[in-house]
């Protein structure tokens, strides 16, 4: 429960022993028979049911010996046993109804035996026996409504997680698939090719002839491709990054573009999605940073929260305010990377000049670990 739950329950149980307060000593204060000594124990057994969720059993026992000692000393009407009433509702409601039931008999007794007799006296017990069956009907209802709300948001809950991982296990099977059909029809055909280049070159090495430039770009350019297409089936059978932020950082420096790096909170493991999702933000971001910022300083920031982890990627270079980049391939991906683990992006120019990438990253986000273990096997079985 949070904190502004509790303080809002809080609130509400002590409202409850305001108005019963109030109800009581107005009713009192109206009896002629009530004296000095019957409103501090009105108070006392009013202002112990701001107490009943902590402590139910001490509340029904604190109002039912407060309400008995009253209606033993002033003879009240009805009205005077609502404490006791709510007590013992409060009491049902968590889980004691006979000890509620008990305390209802114990009240109904006294006030039976200091009744003036007759059939009034008689009446108004048996109206107070309904009330107390009702406080302890409703307590008991109320509880049982309570738990099954608990069941219902505990169901919808693990629906949702069951649609998730669904949804995960299904996109996991479509890498696969993709990657499968890749390795089966690109690998072999970029294989012919730099094959095929290769024996060309070798064959007009042999006659002595100068190797066309044209077939040594065909080698050189089938062999990148292959090199390309490995990582690219890399990432789709485990989707793993093949580093960290700081290791992507390290690249980038030793390739010639500025870079900092500022790590701010704890820093510690966290769940695969959201580090998969930092780095993949990161590598994007300096990614955009190397192509269109220019000579520029960029700073890496990652803020390690209680509740989320803040990835930040800003540069100063040409980005301008007045004209906007249309999004690319990259920002979307990266956009839909952070909308799927409930998270928010904001990618835009900054005021100052440069662009900058800021995401929050929820760390209850969760997947399905060993996915991408299963797919690389899966894989590597079919070749």
């Amino acid at each position: 429960m949070s904190e502004r739950e509790a303080l809002r329950g809080r609130l509400a149980d002590g409202a409850l022993a305001a108005v019963v307060g109030a109800l009581v000593l107005v009713t009192a204060a109206l009896d002629p028979d009530t004296t000095a000594l019957d409103y501090p124990l009105l108070v006392v057994a009013s202002a112990a049911l701001a107490c009943y969720r902590q402590a139910p059993r001490a509340v029904l026992a604190v109002a039912t010996a407060a309400g008995t000692a009253h209606v033993l000393h002033a003879h009240p009407g009805p009205l005077a046993a609502l404490p006791v009433l709510a007590a013992v509702h409060t009491a049902a409601r968590a889980g004691h109804r006979a000890l509620g039931a008990g305390a209802g008999a114990v009240f109904l007794a006294g006030y039976a035996l200091t009744g003036p007799g007759g059939q009034e006296s008689t009446e108004r017990a048996g109206l107070l026996a309904g009330w107390f069956l009702c406080a302890v009907v409703t307590g008991l209802a109320d509880r049982n409504w309570q738990a099954y709300l608990r069941q219902t948001e505990q169901r919808a809950l693990e629906a949702e997680r069951t649609r998730e991982e669904a949804a995960l296990r299904r996109a996991g099977e479509e890498r696969l698939r993709i990657a499968r059909e890749l390795h089966d029809s690109l690998t072999h055909s970029i294989s012919i090719v730099k094959l095929q280049a290769g024996v060309a070159a070798h064959l007009a090495r042999k006659r002595g002839e100068e190797v066309p430039p044209a077939l040594l770009a065909i080698q050189e350019a089938s062999g990148e491709a292959m090199r390309e297409l490995r990582a690219t089936l890399q990432v789709l059978r485990t989707d793993e990054p093949v580093g960290t932020p700081a290791l992507l950082v390290e690249r980038a420096r030793a390739a010639g573009l500025a870079v900092d790096l500022a790590v701010t909170g704890t820093e510690r493991a966290l769940p695969p999605t959201v580090e998969r999702a930092a780095y993949r933000i990161v590598q994007e971001g300096l990614t955009n940073a190397a192509r269109h910022a220019g000579p520029a300083q960029v700073r890496v920031g990652l803020d390690y929260g209680d509740t989320e982890l803040t990835v930040r990627v800003d540069d100063d270079g040409t980005a301008d305010p007045a004209r906007p980049p249309s999004p690319g391939t990259g920002l979307t991906g990266m956009r839909e990377r952070v909308t799927a683990l409930g998270g928010t992006l904001r990618t835009a120019p900054r005021a100052e000049g440069g662009f900058s990438v800021r995401a929050r990253l929820p760390l209850a986000a969760s997947g399905l670990r060993g996915s991408g273990r299963e797919g690389k096997r899966d894989l590597e079985k079919t070749g």
